[in-house]
């Protein structure tokens, strides 16, 4: 009797299991298409030395991450053996700089929104558009204001110079190793700051109980003392969430400006690390090259976030 119930269940689990596996089979195969079998292949072409041309891959062990982490002495000098990674690494923390005036542009706009203001609906849309252009033609507009003889902001600098009787000439803003990370960051600021981040804080503003702010006011206390001790811990989960997201896309990204503005120059000062693993891949063709590049960054988000993850309790504040 027992056998023929442990018979009964098991053939009852395996009429729930095939339907089930019927309706996740579109998101399985999804996963391992796109997902964890080019996961797989990237990590194990990080041990050969490929040209995407000729076959087999010629297995080379850990060369490829000897040459991207090792160092050696050049006249009297430790040095890297690939000092572009080191630059390529550089830059891409350079433009990471600009995620905190992001996020408190992000902050302000979304305090502006969350009022009750006229023609808000028109302001809301005409401060969103920027994120969701196709960030292609809003770079290759950029470059156009970026133009140090004819672009609006040069002129501008100019008009301005001329108005208060100083002569200005704006820089070369794509052009000069100095000035071409700032200007990605500039644009990149108009670009994101009225976009996703604006949204999540507005509706994180949003979700904070007006009592709160009732009992501020009731307790004297000024706007600053307010928004530290009532709004700031209240958003903390949002701007912990955003902070976590947009690190790690700053890890990823500065692809698509950088290659439709400057083409990682002026002496490559904007080829980030996507930048630097697309040239690995397509334009040198040192595909086991690219896999190990990839690799190391994706194990420096991985320990950065865990390591973000596990000290947000410190400021982190879930609830009242």
């Amino acid at each position: 009797m027992t056998a023929a119930l442990a018979a009964a269940r098991s053939k009852e689990k395996w009429q729930d299991f095939l339907p089930a596996m019927v309706f996740l089979a579109p998101n399985l195969i999804g996963f391992l298409t796109f997902t964890a079998i080019p996961v797989l292949v990237s990590a194990t072409l990080s041990f050969f030395d490929w040209d995407i041309i000729t076959w087999p891959p010629k297995f080379i062990g850990l060369d490829n991450y000897v040459r991207l982490l090792g160092w050696h002495r050049e006249g009297g000098q430790v040095m890297p053996r690939d000092p572009l990674f080191w630059k390529c690494a550089w830059n891409t923390l350079f433009l990471m700089f600009a995620i905190p005036f992001n996020m408190m542009g992000s902050l302000a706009l979304a305090w502006v929104l969350n009022q009750r203001l006229r023609g808000l609906v028109v302001f809301r849309t005409m401060v969103f558009l920027p994120s969701i252009s196709a960030l292609a033609a809003v770079a290759l507009l950029w470059k156009w204001l970026y133009n140090p003889n004819f672009g609006l902001i040069n002129y501008s600098i100019q008009q301005f110079g001329d108005l208060i009787g100083v002569p200005l000439q704006g820089p070369p803003w794509l052009t000069d190793p100095d000035w071409a990370k700032p200007a990605l960051m500039i644009m990149g600021f108009w670009t994101l700051v009225g976009g996703m981040n604006m949204i999540y804080y507005l509706a994180a503003l949003q979700g904070i109980p007006h009592e709160l702010y009732e009992a501020a006011e009731i307790d004297g206390a000024s706007a600053w003392s307010t928004f530290w001790n009532v709004t700031w811990p209240m958003i903390s989960p949002t701007t912990f969430f955003m902070l976590t997201m947009s690190v790690i896309g700053g890890f990823q990204g500065g692809f698509i400006a950088a290659y439709m503005m400057t083409g990682g120059g002026p002496n490559n000062s904007t080829m980030t690390l996507e930048y630097y693993i697309f040239n690995n891949l397509y334009a040198y063709q040192h595909a086991g090259y690219a896999a190990a590049i990839a690799w190391v960054l994706f194990m420096v988000i991985l320990g950065i976030t865990v390591v973000h993850w596990r000290r947000s309790g410190k400021w982190v504040h879930y609830g009242i």
